[in-house]
């Protein structure tokens, strides 16, 4: 049985990403086995995601997959390289292969231009070009470019990633082979597209209350219809309350700051009166809209540098079904079991999920708290547990006896 991991958002969960899963089980079999290691109520953008990460796990699980893992809040606000990267680490040890979408489709040009970014003479040719004051996706390119490999590759998003997962499965000598998969629609569209809708599109609905459902499976339709959604601009009072309380050493601390941009987030934050006011002024040709963002949510997460630099101690299980049981069963995978020690990460995750209800559009909720999905081939009904964080960690269940369970009564253990 092929295991094939994906790492990912779903943010939400529509068409192209079930397109995704019938691709693998079209190519290593009917059995294989999916393994989603999913960003948890942050995403990589810079937002909070607009549904909370149980109720994406659900959609994922209802479509097929097989275990969705949480990928940590770090990894998730990291850049490309650094969400990648954690990504690979963390799904190395279980899976066999990493499945991913790209738009060029050509795996061979993709590991060439990530063994080019891994060269000593890279580092050189993008210091050069960063000095005269180009963005870092066009001296990256240039880079390229200068070492004779096309930097064309790098200008669409599923590309980008899907090279940076390719660099990090060499620089880690990862065992995961790359399966990557043809990426059709646009990436930006802001109309949904029948056939092959993109999450921004989608996401432009749910904010304009404009229809889009229609856009995913019946089955995941089903998690998000009655689901809260979660928005920047619902939290924006909090974010600004943040930032205008924030100290000098607090905004040096943040991540993305550097050359000084720390302090022109500093100096508009005490100035302007709105979010977007505020990300206009620091904004420059050299860094990107999303550095920004993804700045000025661990402002308010109050995330450092340090901390997006440190590896997390643990993932978190969302949900599994009974081959992913097995996975976790039968592998090393699940080390530290039974672990129930205090975790300076697991404080630092759980302010952040406290936070995130903060984004609510329809009313603030009950803080969040993270819950296990287990989805058995039982008809009576799916299962949900307390997780105790720590690595992949033992999950106490508290439903009653069920009499179509082949556990005969709800076990303790994975």
């Amino acid at each position: 049985m092929a295991i094939v991991g994906i790492i990912c958002e779903y943010n939400p969960f529509h068409r192209g990403h079930r397109k995704q899963f019938s691709e693998i089980r079209q190519r290593f079999g009917a059995d294989a086995a999916i393994v989603c290691l999913m960003s948890g109520n942050y995403v990589q953008r810079g937002a909070p995601a607009v549904f909370d990460r149980e109720v994406r796990a659900r959609a994922a699980m209802f479509c097929g997959a097989d275990l969705v893992l949480e990928l940590p809040v770090t990894a998730s606000l990291s850049s490309a390289e650094g969400f990648a990267s954690a990504g690979v680490a963390i799904l190395n040890p279980l899976c066999d292969y990493l499945c991913f979408g790209t738009e060029s489709g050509n795996s061979d040009a993709l590991m060439r231009t990530a063994q080019a970014l891994l060269c000593p003479g890279f580092s050189e040719q993008l210091r050069q070009r960063l000095a005269t004051g180009t963005t870092f996706p066009a001296a990256r390119q240039q880079a390229l470019e200068a070492l004779g490999i096309p930097g064309t590759l790098l200008e669409q998003p599923n590309d980008i990633l899907a090279t940076e997962y390719c660099k990090a499965i060499l620089a880690q000598g990862s065992s995961l082979l790359p399966f990557p998969v043809t990426r059709r629609g646009s990436y930006h569209a802001e109309t949904p597209d029948a056939e092959n809708p993109s999450a921004t599109a989608l996401r432009r609905c749910i904010a304009l209350g404009t229809d889009w459902l229609g856009y995913v499976p019946p089955e995941a339709a089903s998690c998000f219809e009655s689901a809260p959604v979660h928005t920047l601009a619902a939290g924006e009072r909090a974010i600004l309350a943040r930032l205008r309380t924030m100290t000098d050493g607090e905004f040096e601390a943040l991540p993305y700051g550097s050359e000084g941009l720390w302090r022109r987030l500093m100096h508009a934050s005490r100035e302007e009166g709105c979010l977007e006011d505020i990300l206009t002024r620091v904004k420059t040709k050299r860094y990107t809209r999303s550095r920004l963002d993804r700045m000025v949510l661990c402002a308010f997460l109050g995330l450092t540098q340090e901390d997006l630099a440190a590896p997390a101690p643990y993932a978190r299980i969302l949900a599994f079904d009974d081959v992913g049981r097995s996975l976790l069963k039968g592998s090393d995978f699940c080390k530290n079991l039974g672990w129930q020690g205090k975790s300076s990460y697991a404080a630092l995750e759980q302010r952040c999920n406290t936070l995130y209800g903060l984004f609510c559009r329809d009313g603030i909720p009950k803080a969040d708290a993270a819950q296990t999905m287990i989805r058995s081939r039982c008809p009576a009904a799916i299962l949900s547990a307390q997780v105790i964080p720590w690595y992949f960690h033992p999950i106490s269940f508290s439903s009653p006896f069920c009499p179509w369970c082949c556990w005969g009564t709800i076990c303790s253990r994975v």
